[in-house]
C-alpha cells in the first residue's frame, strides 16, 4: 500500500493519552531552573554584589570571585540532578551550540571527584574552524573561545532524561574577533545605552541606564509527525518544494483565533511549563490565519535576554512536538498559498526605572527626539534594515499573505502622523489620544492606542513600540536588534549634537528646551518623511510612488547583502562590528544562500525522478493517456540540472547569482509543473503527503 495512504488511514486510529491538567502557578514554575537573583543574593556578599552590579549595568565582572561561583553553580546544578555543564553560545548558525564537560575531576589519591573551577566557568575553548567565519578562521586556525556572559542567568536544561547546567557565552576568535551574533548585540546595546541617557539628560529624564527591549511573536506550523516524515523536504529544509493547492486553504478565515485543537492544546501547554521553568515569561498562545498555523509570544524583556530566549522556545518547541507525535515547523514559508511566518520583533527602549521611552504619552521632547531618530535612522539605512532580515526562505513569504513587501517604509498611524505633519509645518506636535463609544450602555468608552496595526509595513509603530514585521520565523533576532540598536544609537547622537549646538550652555525649562530643539526635530522629520507610508503596502500604487520617493526595493535577499560591505554601514557599525567582521558577514550569509538554494534544488531534482516522475508514468501508461505535462516536467528537469552543473568551479558569489537569478525561476517552474501533475495523477499513486493532509489532519 501507498506509504502516504497508510499514514494517513493510521492517523486517526493512535491513542493519544492527553497529560492531566495541572494547577501549578505559572509564576511559581517561573525560574525554577534558573539560578536568579534570589539565588545569587545566597552567595558570599561581595560575590553577590558584584554580580548583581554587573546584571544591572554598574560594574565589570571580577573574576576574583569566578571559584566561589563557580562552586555555588555546581552544588545548585547536582541538587537537581546536573551531571555536565556547557558553554552555550550562538555560532553564525542562527541556532545555538554546546559542548558538554561532566563535573568529574581527579581527587588524591587516584580518586575521582566533582568539581567545577572558576577558570572552566570563565573561558571554554570549542573549536572554532568548523562553524561560520565567513573567512576570519581558517581550518587550519582552530582555537576559539567561549567566554561566560554574567549579564544572563545560567540555566539547567533537561534533555535525554539528563539534567546540563548550561553557563549562557559570547563566542571569538583567538585574535579576538566576533564569531557570533551576542557579541555585537552587547556592543550595540551598549552604544544605543550611551546615546539614549544623553537624551534623558537633556530632558531631565531619571535613568542611569537604557536598553532595548523586545518581545518576539514567534509563528510556526505544527503537522502530525508521520505525514512529515515521509516528505524529504519538510525533513531536509523546512518546507515542501512541490505541493498543489488544497480545496480549502484559509479563506473562510475560521482558523484564526479559533479553538485550539486538543492535541495541539497539549503540546502548547507542555513546552510552555518548560519554557517558564528556564525562565521564558510566555504570555499568549492562539491560532494563526493560516490552518495549522499558531503562535507564541512572550512578556517583552531586555533585548539581548530576550534574544537567547526565543533561541531556548523555538529548541523546546521542536523537541516537544516530537514528545507529541508532531512536527514543528519553523521556515518562513513550509507551504505555498498560504500564511508564511515571521517573527515579529517588537522593538522599543527602556530606563532602569522601568520608563518606556516610545510611550507618547511621556515627556513629549524625549518621544519626539527618539521618534525623529527612528525616522532618520530607517530612512538612511533602508537597505541596510532590508539585508538583516534576507534569507533564501524569507525571500518566499515577504509580500503577500500578511507579510511585509521588500519596500521599507515606516507605518506612524493617524496621531503619529499629524504630529509629524504639525511639526514640519511649523508647530509645536502633541498627542492627543481618542476614545471609542460603542453605543451599549453597559460598557464604558474605551480608550483607543494612539495608532492602529498596518499588517502590510515593514516598520511599524503600535503604540508604544515599533513592530519589525519583516523578520523570519527561523531568523536569530539578534541581527535586525543590532542594526535597529546602531541606526538610531548614531541619528540620536547626531540630532542630540545639532541640538546642543542650538541650545549651548543656556539653562532652559522644559518648554523652552522643545521650542529650541523643534527646528532641529523639523528639519531631519522633513528629510526622512518620504519613508512613512499607512496605506496599503501590497498595492501596485505604492510600489509605483516608493520609486518616485527613491526607496529601495530589494526584491531578492542576495542583492541584499552586500549592504554589510557599504561605506555607509561600516560608519555606524563603529565600534560593535570592524570592517573585516562585517565583510565575514557578507561571506557567511552569500554562501549560506547558495547551500540552501543548493539544498532546496538537489531536493526537487530527487523527489521529481525518484517519486513525482514514476507516479505520474504510471498512471499515464494504466490509464493509456499522453500527459504533456510530464515532458514539460522532465525538460525544465533537464535544464535545472544543467545549470546546476556548470557551477561546480565557481565561487559563493558567482554561484549565488545563478542560483539568484537562473535557478530560482526554473525551480518554480518545475513546481508549477508538478502542482499541475498532482491535480491530475491519480490520488492514490500520488507519494507525497497533500496539503490538505498535512495541514488538516491533526
Amino acid at each position: 500500500m501507498n506509504a502516504r495512504i497508510e499514514a494517513v488511514r493510521n492517523i486517526g486510529k493512535r491513542n493519544r493519552k492527553l497529560p492531566e491538567s495541572s494547577e501549578i502557578k505559572s509564576s511559581v514554575q517561573f525560574g525554577s531552573r534558573v539560578f536568579h537573583r534570589g539565588l545569587i543574593e545566597n552567595l558570599p556578599k561581595d560575590a553577590a554584589q558584584n554580580w548583581l552590579d554587573v546584571l544591572d549595568g554598574r560594574a565589570k565582572f571580577d573574576p576574583a570571585f569566578a571559584d566561589t561561583i563557580a562552586d555555588a553553580l555546581k552544588s545548585w546544578a547536582m541538587k537537581h540532578g546536573a551531571t555536565h555543564y556547557t558553554h552555550w553560545f550562538q555560532p553564525l548558525t542562527n541556532a545555538s551550540a554546546e559542548k558538554h564537560d561532566s563535573f568529574l575531576s581527579w581527587g588524591p589519591n587516584g580518586t575521582v571527584l566533582e568539581k567545577f573551577r572558576g577558570k572552566e566557568l570563565l573561558r571554554g575553548e570549542p573549536d572554532a574552524s568548523s562553524f561560520p567565519s565567513g573567512g576570519l578562521r581558517a581550518t587550519h586556525e582552530a582555537r576559539g573561545y567561549t567566554a561566560w556572559d554574567p549579564t544572563v542567568f545560567p540555566f539547567l536544561w533537561e534533555g535525554g532524561d539528563g539534567i546540563t547546567l548550561c553557563i549562557p557565552t559570547v563566542f571569538f576568535s583567538w585574535k579576538g574577533e566576533a564569531l557570533d551574533h551576542k557579541i555585537p548585540l552587547m556592543r550595540s546595546e551598549e552604544k544605543l545605552n550611551q546615546a539614549a541617557l544623553k537624551l534623558c539628560k537633556l530632558t531631565g529624564t531619571e535613568a542611569a541606564r537604557v536598553f532595548s527591549t523586545l518581545g518576539a511573536e514567534q509563528e510556526y506550523f505544527i503537522i502530525d509527525r508521520s505525514l512529515f516524515l515521509l516528505r524529504p523536504d519538510l525533513v531536509l529544509a523546512g518546507r515542501t518544494v512541490f505541493g498543489a493547492k488544497p480545496p480549502k486553504g484559509q479563506e473562510l478565515e475560521d482558523h484564526y483565533f479559533g479553538s485550539v485543537k486538543d492535541r495541539v492544546m497539549a503540546f502548547m501547554r507542555e513546552f510552555e511549563s518548560a519554557a517558564l521553568q528556564v525562565g521564558i515569561p510566555v504570555k499568549t498562545r492562539h491560532n494563526e490565519v493560516a490552518p495549522a498555523q499558531h503562535e507564541v509570544a512572550p512578556l517583552f524583556e531586555r533585548a539581548s535576554l530576550a534574544i537567547d530566549h526565543n533561541i531556548l522556545l523555538m529548541e523546546l518547541m521542536k523537541s516537544y512536538a516530537q514528545k507529541h507525535d508532531l512536527a514543528c515547523l519553523l521556515h518562513e514559508k513550509p507551504f505555498m498559498g498560504i500564511n508564511g511566518s515571521g517573527k515579529h520583533n517588537n522593538w522599543s527602549m527602556a530606563t532602569d526605572t522601568g520608563l518606556n521611552l516610545l510611550d507618547p504619552q511621556e515627556d513629549s521632547l524625549l518621544f519626539l527626539t527618539l521618534l525623529t531618530a527612528v525616522m532618520r535612522a530607517v530612512h538612511e539605512h533602508a537597505a541596510l534594515l532590508r539585508a538583516s532580515i534576507a534569507s533564501a526562505g524569507n525571500d518566499h513569504r515577504l509580500g503577500g499573505s500578511e507579510a511585509p513587501p521588500t519596500i521599507l517604509s515606516v507605518y506612524l498611524g493617524d496621531a503619529l502622523e499629524k504630529i509629524v505633519e504639525e511639526i514640519i509645518h511649523g508647530k509645536k506636535g502633541e498627542a492627543s489620544l481618542r476614545s471609542i463609544d460603542l453605543g451599549l450602555m453597559a460598557l464604558p468608552r474605551h480608550e483607543a492606542d494612539t495608532s492602529d496595526r498596518n499588517r502590510t509595513s515593514f516598520f511599524a509603530f503600535t503604540g508604544n513600540k515599533f513592530e519589525f514585521r519583516a523578520v523570519g520565523a527561523s531568523a536569530h533576532c539578534a541581527l535586525p536588534i543590532t542594526i535597529i540598536n546602531a541606526i538610531v544609537a548614531d541619528s540620536l547622537e547626531l540630532i542630540l549634537d545639532e541640538i546642543h549646538a542650538a541650545v549651548g550652555d543656556r539653562k532652559l525649562s522644559r518648554d523652552e528646551m522643545l521650542e529650541a530643539a523643534l527646528p532641529v526635530l523639523r528639519k531631519h522629520l522633513k528629510l526622512s518623511q518620504k519613508v512613512a507610508f499607512s496605506g496599503n503596502n501590497y498595492s501596485a500604487e505604492w510600489e509605483k510612488e516608493a520609486a518616485e520617493r527613491g526607496l529601495p526595493n530589494i526584491r531578492r535577499s542576495f542583492h541584499a547583502f552586500s549592504q554589510f560591505v557599504e561605506k555607509k554601514t561600516l560608519s555606524v557599525f563603529e565600534g560593535i562590528l570592524s570592517e573585516e567582521e562585517l565583510h565575514s558577514r557578507y561571506e557567511i550569509f552569500v554562501e549560506q544562500y547558495c547551500k540552501i538554494m543548493q539544498i532546496e534544488a538537489a531536493l526537487m531534482i530527487e523527489l521529481f525522478q525518484t517519486q513525482v516522475l514514476p507516479a505520474a508514468q504510471k498512471d499515464m501508461r494504466e490509464r493509456g493517456l499522453d500527459e504533456p505535462l510530464i515532458t514539460k516536467a522532465i525538460a525544465v528537469n533537464a535544464e535545472m540540472k544543467k545549470i546546476i552543473s556548470q557551477m561546480a568551479d565557481m565561487g559563493w558569489e558567482a554561484k549565488g547569482k545563478v542560483y539568484c537569478e537562473l535557478v530560482a525561476p526554473k525551480m518554480a517552474e518545475l513546481r508549477t509543473l508538478v502542482d499541475q501533475l498532482e491535480m491530475v495523477v491519480d490520488n492514490v499513486l500520488w507519494p507525497l503527503p497533500k496539503y490538505r493532509e498535512l495541514l488538516f489532519l491533526i
